[in-house]
């Protein structure tokens, strides 16, 4: 496992899956399964880049499934709309993949429903959306959840008084729990999975320390992060290397349920996928349970409901 590649893929022939985010890990983790033979959606903000990530990955791999979505994960709204539309029309989802992020704007910012942007985007958009998918992947063929942490979760903590920065905002530790909270999510998902016997598998993964978009579109371009990925671009592996964890959970057969996978050399900032630390917050399951219920609480989902009823609904 310490040496897993692209080549290590299996077929994916007759697997579906929904990637959120259209560039950088996304974009990787999408042209890898499309050339697997995996039929990918492709979803984000932005139809104009969607639109040219999927004919990139068409180009790439001839033949290739992809397509793309809008959706907008600070925006209840439209993840409620993005998941009726796919309910509507498909039978089934096997892999949901939740990529997308944003990372340290320089101030406070807000989602459409008043969330501090990083935590409304990063963890709650990715909850409610799985919530809304959750009636798909359960008629799914061995279906997989993957959820993106990141390694600045392990230096996080889950501040339940200032969840969306009601007392103070910093960019890189409401980045840090927004992720850690994440890390909870893929856990405590999986946990829930196995109590009400949904079949649905959930596994975390972090790319380490990447060339992903994430930093170079970060609403803050001045953080010594985004400096250090413009200027010193030799410090960060490259991109298709950093989407190799998120493939691993999603498609390996070792990959364990409830695991958390990340790269393997230099404090799991680069490498090949292997099982990465679980901080000790982030194993609390009393933590992730109350951060569940808050979360359900903001955005108002419902993993609860059977499968027929959601499908019909």
């Amino acid at each position: 496992m310490s040496r897993w590649t692209t080549k290590d893929l299996p077929s994916l022939q007759g697997r579906s899956v929904v990637i959120t985010g259209t560039g950088g890990i996304g974009y990787e983790t999408a042209v890898a399964m499309a050339g697997a033979g995996a039929t990918v959606l492709l979803s984000g903000r932005n139809p104009t880049s969607g639109r040219a990530a999927v004919d990139r990955i068409r180009a790439a791999t001839p033949g290739a499934n992809a397509s793309f979505e809008q959706i907008d994960l600070a925006d209840l709204d439209s993840i409620a709309a993005f998941g009726e539309r796919l309910r509507a029309g498909r039978d089934s989802l096997d892999l949901l993949i939740n990529n997308a992020g944003v990372m340290a704007p320089p101030d406070k910012r807000l989602t459409k429903d008043g969330f501090e942007l990083q935590f409304g985007t990063n963890f709650l958009g990715h909850f409610a959306l799985t919530a809304h998918l959750l009636p798909l992947l359960r008629l799914g063929h061995e279906p997989r959840v993957v959820t993106l942490g990141s390694i600045a979760a392990n230096g996080a903590a889950i501040d339940f008084s200032n969840l969306n920065a009601e007392r103070s905002y910093k960019p890189m530790v409401n980045y840090g729990q927004s992720k850690l909270a994440c890390v909870l999510f893929a856990l405590e998902l999986q946990r829930r999975s196995q109590a009400n016997a949904w079949g649905v598998n959930s596994i975390g993964a972090h790319p380490g320390v990447s060339r992903s978009d994430l930093i170079t579109n970060s609403a803050n371009r001045w953080h010594f992060s985004s400096l250090m990925r413009t200027y010193l671009p030799f410090l960060f592996q490259p991109v298709a290397q950093g989407a190799l964890p998120t493939l691993y959970a999603a498609t390996s057969p070792d990959a364990r349920p409830g695991g958390y996978y990340g790269p393997n050399r230099m404090g799991e900032t680069r490498g090949y996928p292997v099982a990465a630390k679980i901080v000790e917050q982030a194993a609390d399951p009393q933590i992730a349970g109350r951060l569940w219920e808050e979360a359900i609480r903001l955005t108002g989902v419902s993993f609860g409901q059977s499968v027929e009823s959601s499908m019909s609904s």
